[in-house]
């Protein structure tokens, strides 16, 4: 089967690579400003501005593996050596592996409006992202955000008091040329609306750090019993499946866990071993070990060994 991107080598493996990313190490050189595009769609505009902009590094981030497909192979045609891709929602990509004060340069192209009143918690560029998009970029840095949608545009200036940036915006021709800026236009739509954003105060907002997972010996462990409860309020844990080997003597629980926006499915797997049953993470699955990972351990340790 031939894989449908030319080279793996500009995407970066972060799940297993240590927080915060060594970027430098990363593009194999220093002192190289450092852009960010924040859902780099099929690619096109990040490889344009890193063809443009030898002298800089550029780090795409997209939740999306077709996303990340496609960009892998515009870069591999280009034969750019200073664009690297990473698979991950922004929030936990700025949270987790970018450092304070490192980066020159952020912008987003038609980031996602998420127009219905029920689906507002799900838009990117809220006070708190702002906040610590503000925390990541250098003295000075600046950010771009383009949207065909004002009331988008509106929303994202009502939180920007308090952010450290200074903003101006204003409605622009179309000048981008990505996949869904020619989509509006093809429907008719002839102007855009640019929001610049320049850091004039810090705003502290600190590396998140893993958290050190702890995993469970308990004495005894009946598999039809085993009906793990979730939980819910500001982090929520649901238990979907449990599946069992009886010949193997061993279990498998599938998670489902949100926590501050982030959201992961895990496995958890319960084993037989010698002095007992063991209760932790199924190894091979990607996750950030965070507070509700182990919630979602403790929870099954409870229904693995109630009143123990």
């Amino acid at each position: 089967m031939k894989a449908r991107y030319a080279s793996l080598k500009p995407l970066v493996h972060w799940q297993a690579a240590e927080r915060p990313i060594d970027w430098p190490r990363a593009f194999g050189r220093e002192g190289a400003p450092l852009e960010v595009e924040i859902g780099f769609g099929n690619g096109a505009f990040l490889v344009r501005r890193a063809r443009a902009h030898p002298e800089r590094d550029f780090l795409g981030i997209d939740l999306e593996w077709p996303s990340t497909r496609r960009a892998l192979r515009k870069i591999a045609r280009a034969n750019l050596s200073n664009v690297r891709l990473v698979q991950a929602d922004a929030r936990v990509a700025f949270e987790r592996l970018l450092l304070p004060r490192s980066l020159h340069r952020a912008y987003s192209l038609f980031p996602s409006p998420w127009p219905k009143e029920r689906n507002v918690e799900e838009r990117l560029f809220s006070h708190a992202f702002l906040r610590l998009l503000n925390s990541r970029l250098e003295p000075g840095g600046e950010a771009q955000v383009v949207t065909d949608h004002r009331p988008y545009l509106d929303w994202v200036v009502e939180g920007l008091p308090g952010t450290g940036f200074e903003a101006s915006w204003q409605a622009v021709p179309a000048r981008f040329d990505t996949k869904y800026e020619r989509k509006w236009q093809d429907d008719g739509q002839e102007h855009f609306y640019e929001l610049g954003l320049t850091k004039r105060t810090h705003c502290q907002v600190p590396l998140k750090e893993d958290v050190k997972l702890k995993t469970y010996r308990v004495p005894r462990f009946d598999p039809d019993r085993f009906q793990p409860e979730g939980q819910r309020g500001e982090l929520i844990v649901e238990f979907k499946e449990f599946l069992y080997d009886p010949r193997r003597q061993k279990g498998m629980a599938r998670a489902f866990v949100a926590e501050e926006g982030l959201k992961q499915e895990i496995w958890i797997q319960v084993t037989h071993r010698e002095r007992g049953w063991h209760i932790g993470l199924a190894r091979g699955c990607g996750f950030l070990p965070t507070l509700g990972v182990q919630r979602a351990l403790d929870l099954a340790r409870d229904a693995a060994h109630p009143g123990g």
